[in-house]
């Protein structure tokens, strides 16, 4: 019991330590950001926000070079790509796949589907315990849209753990 208690007081002193750290508006705390490549990237801000349902917090350049967006707790940077760019539409390939998590994965998907968005898996429930289906935006990036369906561990799948929490 004194165990759980001091591992508990540990955990609050560090999250009091790090509530008095700088903070920075523009970029959300405890999220991967990750920063997607555009080659048109006016074109691709407005299609995410009409076809996934993303909202404009902010963008930069003129012409425009980059922006902020978020869908509910998930936020992203899209950027306009170089020349040199190729998109994975022109690849024929995709090198990454960006999950985002909401509320309402069905209600995510009939809106993507009725926009015409390129989904790729269906709304399902994996082996891990996510309900998601995936889709390709307008230049072939794949996104994946997921909810926690169930609380499993990585053993109740067949993963092996690296090492105990």
């Amino acid at each position: 019991m004194k165990t759980a208690t001091r591992d508990l007081q540990q955990a609050a002193a560090l999250r009091a330590r790090y509530a008095l750290a700088m903070q920075n508006r523009s970029v959300p705390v405890d999220t991967v950001l990750p920063h997607v490549l555009y080659k048109d990237l006016p074109a691709a801000i407005e299609w995410l926000q009409r076809v996934f349902g993303f909202t404009e917090h902010y963008r930069y350049g003129d012409p425009v070079s980059g922006a902020q967006l978020h869908l509910e707790k998930g936020w992203i940077m899209v950027k306009a790509a170089g020349p040199e760019f190729r998109s994975p539409a022109e690849l024929g390939f995709g090198t990454q796949s960006l999950t985002i998590f909401v509320a309402d994965v069905e209600a995510h998907y009939a809106r993507a589907r009725s926009l015409r968005a390129a989904i790729r898996e269906e709304p399902h429930e994996t082996v891990y315990g996510e309900f998601q289906y995936a889709a390709l935006d307008l230049e072939g990036h794949h996104w994946l849209f997921s909810r926690h369906a169930r609380d499993l561990s990585p053993a109740d799948w067949g993963a092996a753990i690296a090492r105990a929490e």
